[in-house]
């Protein structure tokens, strides 16, 4: 089965860096888009940043723009998301998901990595 694990998260002061990492295993169709959420407590998962299969095409969230940058390793199935100036409402547990290209939702969801960021 398709399985999505996280990793990079931790605890970083304001103005600090992260680098996070979600690998993808048991995929078995293609080409597929890679996107990343977040949901900080006592709110609602929110879209962070997304890339298309060809790593071309990328959106972000508003609230992220010019600070994060997402991108990925076709050959490793790895989709990263560096994550500069953040900010103290950047804390959220970070989510990466996959969807089939063309679709609409993503099915497939990690465990989900924790973000703080101190003031």
């Amino acid at each position: 089965q398709v399985q999505l694990v996280e990793s990079g998260g931790g605890l970083v002061q304001a103005g600090g860096s992260l680098r996070l990492s979600c690998a993808a295993s048991g995929l078995t169709f293609s080409p597929y888009n890679m996107g990343w959420f977040r949901q900080a407590p006592g709110k609602e998962r929110e879209f962070v940043a997304a890339i298309r299969f060809s790593g071309g095409s990328t959106d972000y969230a508003n609230s992220v723009k010019g600070r994060f940058t997402i991108s990925r390793d076709n050959a490793k199935n790895t989709v990263y998301l560096q994550m500069n100036s953040l900010k103290p409402e950047d804390t959220a547990i970070y989510y990466c998901a996959v969807k089939r290209a063309g679709y609409t939702m993503y099915g497939y969801w990690g465990q989900g990595t924790q973000v703080t960021v101190s003031s």
